[in-house]
């Protein structure tokens, strides 16, 4: 049975309370989740589907995406001085998306109970910034067919299709944002990629080659670790949270 390794050391009537206050939410692709500067008493860890998280740019400059939030992750306030925190983004569902809605105030308690949680949340941020740090590097530094086939590649593991390479539900206009260049760019290097026959599309998804995967220094990127449940979870208001299951001991 699913565990998330953040609720796994908590005692089981700790885990039976936070059932109780959870709050499952569906959200369909594109639709909001926050603003940027509402005012949210939950964080989010997102069960299926994937977010997106993005900033708007001075006057009539369009939004940019900074980040995605895959299958258990979480988007966190930038304090957890406070029960209630205002959002420095725009929070967004980049595809049919399930998330765990849970309240600031029992995720503080916990954390001042159970160090560990604290630490695993810290953690979580630092990964988060260092993609952020990797990606406006790319940005900077990366000639425009760099940038797009990493992209790509990196949508094969956010937002996987059955049959492999992405879910083609991702919007050119979607990686023109995250990769900070225009939606002609984009579309033109991928019908040129496509010409020459690395990029490849299905009723599925859109392929992509290994050696997309490629760094800057000339090796292949290692494996992301597998965060895909066996088992969708359920979505109806009555079942048993998979979130705090208890996993059987090997």
């Amino acid at each position: 049975m699913y565990l998330h390794p953040l609720t796994s050391s908590l005692p089981q009537f700790e885990r039976d309370d936070l059932k109780k206050v959870v709050e499952v939410r569906s959200y369909k692709r594109s639709q909001y989740l926050l603003a940027s500067g509402q005012r949210s008493q939950s964080i989010f860890c997102v069960a299926t589907g994937l977010l997106r998280v993005a900033l708007h740019g001075q006057g009539n400059q369009e939004e940019v995406t900074t980040d995605f939030i895959r299958p258990d992750e979480f988007f966190l306030p930038p304090s957890l001085r406070n029960d209630e925190f205002e959002s420095p983004a725009t929070v967004i569902a980049a595809l049919p998306t399930v998330v765990y809605a849970i309240p600031l105030r029992h995720v503080r308690l916990l954390c001042a109970r159970y160090p560990d949680l604290l630490i695993g949340l810290m953690e979580h941020e630092s990964r988060r910034i260092g993609i952020l740090r990797t990606q406006l590097r790319r940005v900077t530094t990366s000639s425009v067919e760099k940038l797009v086939s990493r992209v790509l590649h990196e949508l094969t593991q956010l937002a996987p299709s059955e049959n492999g390479g992405y879910d083609k539900r991702i919007t050119q206009a979607l990686i023109a944002s995250y990769a900070g260049i225009s939606r002609e760019m984009v579309n033109k290097t991928m019908k040129d990629m496509e010409h020459r026959g690395l990029v490849t599309k299905d009723d599925q998804g859109v392929h992509v080659p290994p050696s997309f995967a490629s760094t800057d220094f000339g090796g292949l990127l290692p494996a992301e670790p597998d965060l895909t449940r066996k088992e969708a979870p359920p979505v109806d208001p009555g079942f048993e949270i998979d979130f705090l299951k208890k996993a059987p001991k090997d």
